[in-house]
Order: C-alpha cells, then sequence, then structure tokens
C-alpha cells in the first residue's frame, strides 16, 4: 500500500509561483510514474502532468505546458509540481496519483482511472 501526501498548496496572487510537493511511501517509489491532477470547483478532476519512474519522460495537459514543470526525486521518494505564471483559473485542489508500472518502458499515461494510489490533495487558490 503506498501513501501519497502533498504540500505547498497556499493563497497567491495572479502571476505568482508555487511549487508543490509530493511525499511516497509504503511502497517502491520507482515501481511508479507518478502524476499531478487538479479538480476545481464545480468540475471535473483533470489531468496536469506525469513524470515516468526514472524522471526521463514527462506529459503535459496541453494548456499548461511550459507553465508547469513535473521532476521526481527518486532518493527522496517525492515528486513535486512547480507551478509559475499562476493564474486564477488554476484555483483547484492538486492531487497526486501514483500509477504502477507494467512496462518500463511505456508512456506514462495521463488517464485518472489507471493510477491506483491518490493522496489527499492540497489547495492552491490564486487571486486575481
Amino acid at each position: 500500500q503506498v501513501q501519497l501526501a502533498e504540500s505547498g498548496g497556499a493563497l497567491v496572487q495572479a502571476g505568482g509561483s508555487l511549487r508543490l510537493s509530493c511525499a511516497a511511501s509504503g511502497g517502491t517509489f520507482t515501481n511508479y510514474n507518478m502524476g499531478w491532477f487538479r479538480q476545481a470547483p464545480g468540475k471535473e478532476r483533470e489531468f496536469v502532468a506525469v513524470i515516468n519512474w526514472s524522471g526521463t519522460n514527462t506529459r503535459y495537459a496541453d494548456s499548461l505546458k511550459g507553465r508547469f514543470t513535473i521532476s521526481r526525486d527518486n532518493a527522496k521518494n517525492t515528486v513535486h509540481l512547480q507551478m509559475n505564471s499562476l493564474k486564477p483559473e488554476d484555483t483547484a485542489v492538486y492531487y497526486c496519483a501514483a500509477n504502477r508500472l507494467v512496462y518500463v518502458w511505456a508512456v506514462p499515461t495521463t488517464t485518472s482511472t489507471a493510477y491506483d494510489y491518490w493522496g489527499r490533495g492540497t489547495q492552491v487558490t490564486v487571486s486575481s
């Protein structure tokens, strides 16, 4: 059983930056691709970014490319999401999720239903 704990959410002004972190425990971290998703009030959960087990392959939601960066530190069992040039529409609860590897060479998935473990989320609020 993998436990995930997000941190770093806050209230920030538009144009600002935040760095979210997700600490994993209870499993072998490199057995998982790691993703970030978000859910705004009244909206469905949406994909933000994913990074493969080795950190060599990343994918982003098209609307977020260039502003968000995902990274991982396998020595510390953590994954990060650097968010720059934040906009009010980025306001949401951000969730970290772990997707168990099937093939090490597979492209990491952006589909939320493929993820096996989820954190409780961290609130990001961007004021205008």
